[in-house]
């Protein structure tokens, strides 16, 4: 059975090197495998110990159990896959960056001063959401309420939780976009970015308002950015609810450049390709090659989770570009960027200063790497079979000696009768008067020994 613990230990150990390896592609993978060695020397130790005092049957469900954890761990790197493991000179281009909502982390999300702030970051594009208002105006608002960006609670009290859509645009110019970015009663600070913020910039966020479409538009256009927007429908009843998209059409071809627009509205897209050819018509979820092509979708915005190399190498390879949202961590970057993602939608505007993907390895390289980490583990599992076997034994020895001791003190009770000394002598071993005699009785246990009088002379 040690025999056995010791090899499934060994493969339970390079299978976790495998995963880290091909997961992660980190060259630290085998310094920390010799890690998890020594950790896992340790509980294997510990597990051996405590078998050897269990039954028969108790060591088989254990081992059952071990079985089953370990082929599981066995089997996860078989369906996992790093696309940072790649050939020499294979990587693509660095994905492009859009600002979602504008740079949240470095003013109020969805004002002019986070749209402004992407673009001196240096942001390729500004995504943002779009809604219009009851009297007919595209204003710039997430949520469906203008509680959480907005001070409509004090202008407005009885209409806080009234959607933005019935609002008029007057109502909406009335309201203060940038105060709850800065307010200390709520401890808002959604990135932990305020505490950087100037006085001059801290003032310029606390006054901010709600922007109109126009108003974005005007930013991209006058910067040279492309535009990707989410256009809600008005809810019903709402006047505007039926020509919505034509409202927003009209404001674009007045603005800017039909060619810097990512449409992104999947309702009546035929009419509006017709209408703006030059529309760059961008779906937000994945569909068949034809499919695309017959709604002339030139771009997929998708959520990072489902990224795969193989499904944007198929939509790349017929000229549809992928975006991917919402990608905050280098990591996460460097996956989309090994991906073949065209670009990502981000909080981060440091992500600009990321010029190699954190996670890339070469094929050879990582081959070289899994070679290095199989021949160690073969090397550590020597050394542990050499070093374990003798101190297995004398936990064994040891713990079949304390069975002993305890089997023989559960059937034997040893009296040992001490006289008391002559009357005037010293004796350091009784209490009792001149002459009497004195019983102790004495338990053996397990490194423990006690001694107590009978109970009868207590009595």
């Amino acid at each position: 059975m040690v025999t056995l613990s010791l090899a499934l230990y060994g493969s339970l150990s390079l299978s976790r090197s495998l995963w880290l390896s091909r997961s992660l592609a980190v060259y630290g993978s085998l310094a920390l495998s010799c890690s998890l060695w020594l950790a896992h020397s340790l509980a294997l130790l510990l597990s051996m110990a405590l078998a050897l005092s269990l039954s028969l049957v108790h060591q088989v469900c254990l081992l059952g159990v071990y079985l089953g954890v370990f082929f599981s761990l066995y089997l996860v790197p078989l369906a996992m896959y790093s696309p940072c493991i790649r050939e020499a000179g294979t990587l693509g281009p660095k994905p492009t960056l859009l600002g979602h909502r504008g740079a949240p982390m470095l003013a109020p999300e969805n004002t002019l001063m986070s749209f402004e702030s992407a673009v001196e970051a240096g942001v390729d594009g500004l995504e943002t959401d779009i809604t219009i208002s009851a009297d007919g105006v595209p204003f710039v608002m997430h949520d469906l309420t203008l509680q959480r960006t907005t001070n409509v609670e004090e202008v407005f009290p009885n209409r806080t939780h009234t959607p933005a859509a019935l609002f008029t645009w007057s109502d909406v110019q009335q309201l203060n976009a940038g105060a709850w970015f800065l307010s200390v009663r709520t401890l808002w600070d959604p990135f932990g970015t305020v505490s950087s913020l100037s006085p001059e910039q801290r003032a310029l966020a606390a006054n901010q308002t709600v922007p109109s479409l126009a108003e974005v538009l005007g930013v991209a256009n006058r910067t040279g950015r492309t535009v990707l927007f989410d256009l809600r429908q008005p809810p019903p009843g709402h006047p505007y609810r039926d020509n919505y998209l034509n409202i927003t059409l009209d404001l674009i071809h007045t603005h800017i450049n039909s060619s810097q627009v990512l449409w992104l509205p999947s309702d009546q897209r035929g009419e509006i390709q017709q209408v703006d050819p030059e529309l760059q018509q961008t779906a937000g979820q994945t569909a068949s090659i034809q499919e695309l092509q017959d709604n002339h979708i030139t771009s997929l915005n998708l959520h990072y989770s489902t990224m795969s190399l193989q499904h944007i190498s198929k939509y790349r390879s017929v000229n549809i570009s992928v975006n991917l949202y919402v990608v905050n961590q280098p990591w996460l970057y460097s996956l989309a960027w090994c991906s073949g993602a065209s670009s990502v939608t981000t909080n981060n505007m440091l992500l600009r200063d990321i010029h190699t993907p954190l996670l890339l390895v070469v094929r050879h390289t990582h081959t070289l790497l899994l070679l290095v980490v199989r021949h160690t583990h073969t090397l550590l599992l020597l050394v542990v079979r050499h070093t374990h076997t003798p101190l297995l034994l004398v936990v064994r020895h040891t713990h079949t000696l304390l069975l002993l001791v305890v089997r023989h003190t559960h059937t034997h009770c040893y009296t040992h009768t001490h006289t008391a000394a002559p009357c005037g002598e010293t004796h350091t071993h009784t209490s009792a008067p001149c002459g009497e005699t004195h019983t102790h009785t004495i338990f053996f246990f397990p490194a423990i020994i006690m001694s107590r009088p009978p109970l009868s002379s207590l009595l």
